[in-house]
Parts: structure tokens; C-alpha cells; sequence
């Protein structure tokens, strides 16, 4: 049965439960690809049978099939990460083949049987949900740093209230284009191969800070000459050079491009330029070049329990003037960093059939 609905919310029978599913399992927490595709303001509503489930990197799916006027069509249900969906309690088992499910989800705008998932209840009525462990600490007692090594996340008490969601949005909100920009982002399409994330490609600096919503970013101060930054999202790892070593020469570039740091008192400070081309690095089609610069800056807050990150970003082949922007970060020293492992069907399973 399918049935349409143009709100966001899921009629769920446990109110309190229901009410962690909508805050937790909604919108861009399950959302790697943009969202242009999806019709964010229609909810479609299905039951049928669990066909298919499988927790895998960038995106989890269910394919549920719904029988209607004797015909069957088989529905395929776009979810978080699978590292995600482990940190609110999903395993591999918590959806069985052949058990009836309630689904509410965004549709693909193109009429297919796709669609970002908004919520689940089993046939009972049981919301599919558990506590955010990981995604939040929210409640818990803070743990303390003397240094900004170890792991964080977003404390998303502190998260501005017209924080727009994803990197894509955010980025749109504060980039201004210049006209190459803005004819270049027009012409994208997530659906063709000039799609990096379709060949498990990151997205390079500042976008580990971004994804701090739901991946850790963990410092690791190795030695006096070289400090190591990773992003549990597609397990993005750089090397910062701390021992005064000037950018190489601008014909040598780099994925993640060449940074150098320094200690300013008690902040890190780093300086990234030498990016290769990247036709995609903020999920909207924007790109990025070899005039891309980035300032990072990273300083402890309130006895060691946050700190702060910040950067500037600048472009002038795409961008007009800069972007600046920060946010706090909470210590989380018991994060799991464990490896994304981008599968490559699962990332390219979005993908209309061609």
C-alpha cells in the first residue's frame, strides 16, 4: 500500500520513541548524496515485505515490496551509513527478510521506486529506533583534555538554530559564485560519472569539519615535525608538516592538498593549498581548484571539555571573496574510529538504472 502525506513527520503509536526517530533518522542525518534528486517536502508512505537489508558504507538500504492490485513493486529505501545506523542501535539483524514493515520516505522526484528514508515501524506498530549512542553525548559527564589530540565530534547544543544541515547546504547559504562557479554547479549532475563520491573519492578539507555532525575527527600530534587530521567519513586522512617547511611549487597537488602548521600559543593553525581539481568537494557541484586555500584553526575551550574549529576558505576561481566559518566541537575520547570501507555499489546504488 502507498499512500502520500506532505509533511515530514511519521504518525508513530510511542510517543517518546517516535520523537527520537523524527530528531534522529530524518533528513541529511541520512543524506551523503544531495538531496535535488528527492522531493523533501512529500512524505510517501508504504507497507510490505523486507526484501533485502544491508549495512554498508556510504548508505544502508532496505527494499521493501508492496503489493498492490496483484502487482508488486519493489521499493528501494536510502539509509544513513552503516556506521551511523550502528550508533543508534541498528545491527545486521534488526530487520528480517520477509517481516511486514511501515515505511514513511522522500521520493525520488523522477516517479522510480526510490526514496530517502524519513521512518520505520514494524508491522505493530514498534518504531525501529534506539538511543543516538555516539551521534550525541548529550547528558553524559564531559570528558576533559589537556590537548587538542584525541577525537571530537559537533555539539550540536551549539549548532546555530538556522544551521541549514549538510555540507551542500551550508555551502550554497555562504559561497558566493563567480559566473565559472555558478555555470559549473548548473551543469552537475550527481548521476554521471563526474560524481566522485561514485568512485568512493572524499571530499577534501574543510569538509572532515563539516562531517564532524556524524563522523569523529580525530588529531593525532605525532612528533615535533608532523601532526595527522582524519575523518572517519571515507576514512579521509592528512598530514600536517610542522617543521617550517615552505608549499611545495603550485604545479605539485594533491587530493587532500599540502598542509603546513604552526602553534600560535595554544591554537594549531594550518595552512592548506596545492588541491587538485575536485569537481564536487562540497556535494552540490561547486568545484574546487588549484587556487583553493584553506586556514584552519584549532584551540581548546572551557578546560579541555570543547574546542573550537574554525576556517577560512577562499577559491577565486569559483568563489567570490571568502568563506569563513566555525563551530564547537565536543571531546569524545570513546568515538569509535573505526574504518568507513566505502563500498562501491552501495554508493553508486542511487543511481537511476540506466
Amino acid at each position: 500500500m502507498t499512500t502520500h502525506n506532505n509533511t515530514h513527520h511519521f504518525n508513530c503509536k510511542h510517543a517518546l520513541l517516535a520523537i527520537l526517530l523524527c530528531l534522529q533518522v530524518t533528513g541529511n542525518l541520512f543524506a551523503h548524496h544531495s538531496d535535488a534528486a528527492l522531493d523533501m517536502n512529500t512524505v510517501t508512505r508504504i507497507t510490505g515485505q523486507v526484501t533485502d537489508f544491508s549495512l554498508r558504507n556510504p548508505h544502508a538500504y532496505v527494499t521493501v515490496a508492496v503489493t498492490e492490485n496483484g502487482t508488486t513493486r519493489e521499493w528501494d529505501i536510502q539509509m544513513a551509513s552503516a556506521i551511523t545506523m550502528r550508533r543508534l542501535g541498528w545491527t545486521p539483524q534488526s530487520l528480517a527478510i520477509g517481516e511486514t514493515v511501515n515505511v514513511g520516505l522522500y521520493p525520488a522526484r523522477d516517479g522510480r521506486p526510490y526514496g530517502l528514508l524519513n521512518a520505520i515501524t514494524r508491522s505493530n506498530g514498534e518504531p525501529l529506533v534506539a538511543s543516538p549512542r555516539g551521534v550525541s553525548r548529550l547528558g553524559a559527564e564531559s570528558a576533559t583534555t589537556e590537548t587538542i589530540a584525541g577525537r571530537w565530534l559537533v555539539d550540536r547544543t551549539r549548532l546555530p538554530e538556522d544551521y541549514p544541515g549538510g555540507l551542500d547546504q551550508l555551502m550554497i547559504r555562504e559561497l558566493t559564485l563567480t559566473e565559472t562557479g555558478r555555470e559549473l554547479e548548473s551543469a552537475y549532475s550527481q548521476a554521471s560519472e563526474e560524481n566522485p563520491e561514485l568512485s568512493c573519492i572524499s571530499k577534501p578539507t574543510p569538509a572532515m569539519i563539516i562531517y564532524t555532525d556524524l563522523y569523529p575527527l580525530e588529531i593525532q600530534i605525532n612528533d615535533d615535525a608532523t601532526i595527522t587530521v582524519r575523518s572517519q567519513y571515507f576514512d579521509q586522512q592528512r598530514t600536517v608538516y610542522m617543521d617550517g617547511r615552505n608549499h611545495p611549487p603550485a604545479t605539485e597537488l594533491f587530493h587532500e592538498g599540502h598542509s603546513t602548521g604552526r602553534w600560535e600559543n595554544d591554537a594549531l593553525v594550518i595552512d592548506t593549498r596545492n588541491f587538485a581539481y575536485h569537481r564536487s568537494p562540497y556535494q552540490n557541484g561547486i568545484p574546487s581548484g588549484p587556487q583553493k586555500h584553506v586556514v584552519e584553526r584549532f584551540q581548546l575551550l572551557e578546560g579541555g571539555t570543547h574546542m573550537r574549529v574554525s576556517f577560512m576558505l577562499e577559491d577565486p576561481e569559483y568563489i567570490t571573496g571568502s568563506m569563513n566559518y566555525s563551530r564547537d566541537l565536543r571531546y569524545v575520547p570513546e568515538a569509535d574510529m573505526s574504518a568507513f570501507n566505502c563500498d562501491l555499489e552501495s554508493t553508486r546504488r542511487f543511481l537511476p538504472a540506466q
